[in-house]
């Protein structure tokens, strides 16, 4: 059985030392917690993907009432493939006040503060609960999440705020952009370059929707230019949607008119605009090019395999969540950020959400990706502060 108690500096370092890449299983890193909690007389709680090869957990410290407070970090970390680490990623390595490791930052750091503070919870006379949400899967879409926050809407008493405790220098973040992906498969015909009219390129059709997707991001740059960015978007950098084609593999050869292509093409929707009007814009302009290919050769066509939706996190009008995080840490600023969260599938399902957590996001994948100690320390305060106010 684990140790009882345990400093917040040893779990992170057993929370590294699982490699929890999205694309493998965290069942170690959900075992060792389940026997975590288990020394601490706590009872876990999983929820299981279709495959039985990764799970969610959650847990609840203090009374069975609403109004409490959920920390949420994810368990799954980006990989480490071929960047130049000077130690080991899977191993936290301390040096110049910062700890060094994959997960460190992003967010197995946060992570390692909460189920160090439950001990204290328990101690505490808590007036309302401390909840912890882990989950896997955030860093390939956000979509896992919405079963654990099905599971936790059902068997536990609603939290009054849920505080996603990604890397934000512990600054109060009340919105975040929205998204949607695509991996898109272009099937051309082939001929001789030579007889261009008689085939379809899928490189040139592909190129003509990532040409949409640049006459897209000119049109949203035009139009902030024009009328200002609105009193949502004025907060995010860059103020508007933006759409980014990350790859591109096709063709066969020079003189051949390529048969396939495959592109990614991503969208960041600001608060305000709708996700699903971006998307079927764009599979309208899908709809549009492979008809014009089909005019020509019946057997093209255009595949669409959309691989996240993400909704964005809004900025609540005297949001729970932001008051109480606010009350925190004294942090009276308005933060946005460009990149998506759980937090907007937990405001999607009922939840006052705010992003705070230690650690900077410019850390966030990189190799030698660290967590200062300095923050690390803030961030157990942090924590603890709001254990403090769930005792009111």
């Amino acid at each position: 059985m684990a140790e009882r108690h345990l400093s917040a500096r040893d779990i992170l370092d057993r929370l590294v030392s699982f490699p929890t890449v999205s694309r493998d299983s965290n069942l170690e890193l959900i075992d060792w917690v389940e026997e975590y909690l288990e020394g601490l007389g706590l009872r876990g709680h999983r929820v299981w993907d279709r495959s039985r090869t990764k799970a969610h957990l959650f847990v609840q410290v203090g009374p069975d009432v609403p109004g409490g407070v959920m920390l949420s970090a994810h368990t799954d970390v980006v990989p480490v493939d071929g960047q130049a680490w000077t130690s080991d990623p899977w191993t936290v390595t301390q040096r110049g006040g910062r700890l060094f490791g994959r997960g460190t930052c992003d967010m197995k750091g946060f992570a390692a503060l909460a189920l160090a503070a439950l001990p204290r919870a328990q101690a505490a006379d808590l007036k309302r609960p401390l909840q912890l949400a882990l989950s896997y899967d955030e860093e390939i879409g956000c979509l896992a999440v919405v079963d654990l926050i099905a599971e936790m809407s059902a068997r536990l008493p609603r939290a009054g705020a849920v505080v996603v405790g990604e890397p934000s220098m512990l600054r109060v973040v009340t919105g975040h952009k929205g998204g949607t992906g695509y991996d898109v498969e272009v099937r051309g015909h082939e001929v001789h370059s030579s007889l261009l009219h008689k085939g379809v390129s899928a490189v040139m059709e592909a190129a003509r929707l990532i040409d949409w997707a640049n006459r897209q991001n000119a049109a949203s740059v035009a139009r902030v230019a024009e009328h200002g960015p609105g009193p949502v978007a004025e907060a995010f950098d860059p103020p508007w949607t933006s759409v980014h084609v990350g790859h591109v593999r096709g063709g066969t050869a020079g003189n051949i008119t390529a048969g396939h292509c495959r592109f990614c093409i991503e969208f960041r929707v600001i608060p305000g605009e709708r996700v699903e009007d971006w998307e079927a814009a764009f599979e309208a302009e899908v709809a549009r090019v492979e008809a014009a290919m089909q005019a020509v050769h019946p057997d093209t066509r255009i595949v669409l395999h959309k691989y996240y939706t993400l909704p964005p996190l809004q900025p609540e009008a005297g949001g729970a969540a932001e008051a109480l995080v606010r009350r925190v840490t004294g942090d009276n600023a308005t933060h946005a950020v460009s990149y998506g969260t759980e937090g907007g599938q937990f405001q999607a399902g009922g939840y006052s959400t705010v992003i705070c957590g230690p650690g900077d996001i410019a850390q966030a994948h990189q190799p030698d990706e660290y967590l200062s100690v300095a923050q690390f320390e803030a961030g157990a305060r942090f924590i603890d502060r709001i254990i403090d106010q769930l005792t009111e």
